[in-house]
């Protein structure tokens, strides 16, 4: 009998002793309350644990369990490694430095016992943390996970990986691939994957149900996606008997708003146009509008799905904001037979059919235009504008 993902994965996470939690950058409802929920749920089980959260993180997202035990990189770790290449020298290296103080530097010394070393003989790369399991949550390609996939490449290969997902264009790229497509969020799966961990006693608790309930919430836009399913219904169901404090999460995503973030509303609603041969309406949000009002750019996924509930003459919203010369575009459906995770994959992004995203190189003002021109290609099936307008290389979900 094959055995499943899921119990893969149960049995992993009991041989290990020390396990990382990654998510896609610049995290979302789901990303987050998935990944400090399996946080709490590890620790629980006396497991050494680290949950880093790469790019922007909305701060409306700061009242989740376990928020500040999060790290934003790789960092723990100082050490520089120097690697000797001695097939031509002999092991018996002499090693010894020399201070420089005027030039405030120090030179290493290497002496082979025989023949030469060159530069090429040498490397010097950054220590590698030390990880029995690497869990990736709510990712569909390794891609998204950031700079820690480049900074510490080796990792991803030396140490098994356990991806739980829900996208159906989810890759495959770990060693454990537990993707459930009929799953409407990350969080959703966690909750059968805590149960199955649980000992003695049921590990799910307030704090966890919490932060489980919240990806829930979040990624089925307060349960009124078209991907609703009586199975999420029933999961929250169970996070709230299990103490899941619903009111907070609510009062918290929905009935709290900072001025800054209310004036960078105002800014996006001012800017609102409608394409109504194309049935979409957009928006833009520059970084110099975040700097001006002073917002958080984690709000902007946010103020994506309040520009879909303005208008009933468009299709979809589009709200496009750029920093540090990424443009990231959030797509929300406004009609439900609208599925703008199409239109998403056509800039190599994705993401679900009520909600996706991706990312386009450059600044608003430089490729605005292109962008909406190359959605406008999509709508009325003129493939031939599409391929020759640019495409993104990286996705957001």
């Amino acid at each position: 009998m094959e055995v499943t993902p899921k119990a893969q994965t149960v049995e992993l996470i009991k041989q290990a002793n020390k396990i990382l939690i990654l998510t896609h950058r610049d995290p979302d409802g789901d990303a987050l309350g998935s990944s400090l929920a399996l946080y709490l749920a590890l620790k629980k089980l006396q497991k050494e644990v680290d949950v880093v959260f790469q790019g922007t993180i909305g701060e409306v997202f700061s009242f989740l369990p376990a928020f500040n035990e999060a790290k934003t990189s790789l960092g723990a770790s100082n050490d520089l490694v120097l690697t000797i290449d001695t097939r031509n020298t002999g092991e018996e290296l002499k090693l010894g430095y020399k201070k420089l103080p005027e030039e405030k530097r120090i030179k290493i010394v290497v002496t082979p016992p025989k023949g030469s070393l060159t530069p090429e003989d040498i490397t010097v790369e950054r220590s590698v943390p030390k990880y029995d399991l690497i869990i990736l949550l709510d990712l569909n390609k390794l891609d998204r996970v950031g700079p820690i996939k480049d900074q510490f490449a080796d990792l991803f290969y030396e140490v098994p990986t356990i991806v739980i997902d829900h996208h159906a264009d989810n890759n495959q790229f770990a060693k454990i691939n537990w993707v459930d497509i009929t799953a409407t969020s990350a969080a959703e799966i966690l909750v059968s994957l805590i149960e199955s961990l649980s000992r003695d006693e049921p590990l799910l608790d307030a704090d966890i149900a919490t932060a489980l309930l919240t990806g829930l919430i979040t990624d089925t836009g307060s349960f009124q996606y078209r991907g609703t399913t009586p199975k999420s219904l029933t999961v929250a169901a169970q996070l709230v008997a299990a103490g899941a404090r619903q009111q907070e999460i609510i009062e918290c995503l929905y009935r709290t708003i900072t001025l800054p973030r209310m004036k960078l509303w105002g800014r996006m609603l001012s800017k609102v146009q409608l394409d109504p041969t194309h049935k979409f309406i957009w928006s833009t949000l520059t970084e110099q509008d975040l700097i001006e009002t002073g917002g958080d750019a984690g709000d902007v996924s946010g103020l994506a799905s309040e520009l879909s509930k303005s208008v009933d003459d468009a299709d979809f919203a589009l709200l496009l904001s750029d920093r540090d010369k990424i443009i990231r575009g959030n797509l929300r459906a406004i009609k439900p037979t609208c599925n703008v995770a199409e239109i998403a994959h056509h800039f190599g992004g994705g993401g679900h059919q009520a909600a996706s995203g991706f990312r386009v190189d450059g600044a608003i003002e430089e490729k605005e235009l292109e962008i909406l021109n190359k959605i406008r290609a999509f709508r009325t099936g003129n493939v031939s504008e599409i391929d020759a307008l640019p495409t993104g290389s990286s996705t957001e979900g």
